[in-house]
């Protein structure tokens, strides 16, 4: 299949993919433009361990995280990307006072536990690399993160409360 077939056989699944994540049908268009260009571009490191949409899929999740963070630099309280404060710590350390609280809870955590944390969310680290670091999976680092996450949560809550 030369490239000009991929382009029409996974445009519709890529754009369909992208517009669910930005909710803007021009950006998703101008996404899967991207996604394809950076394909074309990479076509040769394909291996086939995966099926042609979930890697094409999987460069478009990436310009869309290039996208977010290029908009949070340029506008850092607008745009999608920003989770509500209620349900992400990243978001919370918008502002000096709510990074203070996150940390003061993150402190709490165990020691394992803390240091993902704080490489996700400061470090912005991937779960791959902070799974490295530990000498385990990046299964195993999302899964301790998603529990500190709930934990520091639930800690800011409980002092809130208070």
């Amino acid at each position: 299949m030369d490239f000009q077939e991929i382009y029409e056989t996974c445009y519709p699944l890529v754009y369909a993919f992208l517009l669910k994540q930005c909710s803007d049908p021009h950006l998703a268009e101008e996404l899967t433009q991207d996604t394809f260009c950076r394909a074309l571009k990479a076509i040769d490191s394909f291996k086939g361990d995966c099926r042609l949409e979930t890697w094409l899929c999987q460069i478009a999740k990436n310009a869309w995280i290039s996208e977010c963070r290029r908009r949070k630099r340029l506008s850092p309280l607008t745009g999608r990307e920003i989770a509500h404060p209620d349900s992400d710590p990243a978001a919370r350390m918008e502002t000096s006072e709510g990074a203070m609280e996150v940390l003061r809870a993150a402190h709490e955590l165990d020691e394992a536990a803390k240091e993902v944390f704080l490489l996700r969310t400061c470090g912005e680290r991937d779960f791959a690399s902070i799974g490295e670091l530990f000498g385990k999976s990046a299964s195993w680092a999302r899964v301790t993160y998603h529990r500190a996450k709930l934990r520091v949560l639930e800690t800011i809550r409980e002092k809130e409360g208070k």
